[in-house]
């Protein structure tokens, strides 16, 4: 099979209207090369934040026209990334905050989408082999805690409980330099940035109330189940304490 006979299936495969794709093979590769160095520059830059798939189309379409072409670019990087690199381009469905007034328009739910890279590498052999522990582990610990408390809050709590619980650990929400975090307020709203969690104001008798809900990244299978385990490994932990005494 020549190489443009396997770039043609390839589309076709894809479900693309190869009359609206009306670029070289050359041209393609070029694309799909920068969408990738995109996604894995501003995923390092921007400590894990998802990218918009409108970032993504306005890069493709800035000297293109053709309304299938980035469709098509970012499936076929989607593809290289797993291949070459070992990273799944995941795409975020959004979670709506359950009070919220919903917007109805396609247009707000397109603007929505926006994706994440993840290791292909199962969970515990990235811990053991590819996480940078020492600088990582006390981010991953508050994202673990904050996640946890609101978790066993049912998915959802206000400013003012989540930081009553996360000053038991030692957190203030004035603290501007912790040795760890820096600005523990900033350390929160990243978390909302990565879409572990999302923020809404709430109209109540008493003013409005800021309200933090399980977002769409906290909801994964992989974070549930670690989250549930480690909750559970606590709990034993308590327990057995309990019966020493």
């Amino acid at each position: 099979m020549g190489q443009h006979e396997a770039y043609f299936r390839l589309m076709a495969d894809y479900g693309e209207d190869l009359s609206q794709i009306d670029v070289s093979v050359e041209e393609k590769d070029k694309l799909v090369a920068e969408v990738i160095r995109y996604v894995l520059f501003k995923t390092y830059q921007n400590s894990g934040c998802p990218i918009k798939r409108e970032e993504l189309t306005q890069l493709i379409t800035k000297n293109y026209r053709q309304r299938a072409l980035p469709s098509y670019v970012i499936n076929e990087a989607k593809e290289k990334l797993s291949r070459i690199f070992g990273y799944e381009l995941k795409e975020l469905q959004r979670a709506r905050p359950s009070t919220n007034q919903r917007r109805s328009s396609q247009q707000s739910a397109v603007e929505l989408k926006s994706y994440v890279i993840m290791s292909k590498v199962p969970a515990k052999v990235y811990s053991k082999y590819v996480e940078d522990k020492e600088n990582s582990s006390h981010v991953t610990g508050f994202t673990f805690a904050v996640i946890g408390i609101v978790h066993l809050a049912g998915g959802k709590m206000s400013e003012e409980n989540l930081w009553h619980h996360l000053r038991r650990l030692g957190l203030n929400e004035n603290d501007e330099s912790h040795p760890l975090f820096g600005n523990t307020k900033q350390a929160l709203e990243t978390l909302v940035q990565q879409r572990y969690l999302q923020k809404e104001k709430v109209n109540g008798p008493e003013g409005n109330t800021l309200m933090y809900e399980l977002a769409e990244r906290a909801t994964e299978e992989t974070i549930s189940e670690s989250l549930k385990e480690h909750i559970a490994q606590i709990v034993q932990k308590d327990v057995t304490t309990l019966e020493s005494d």
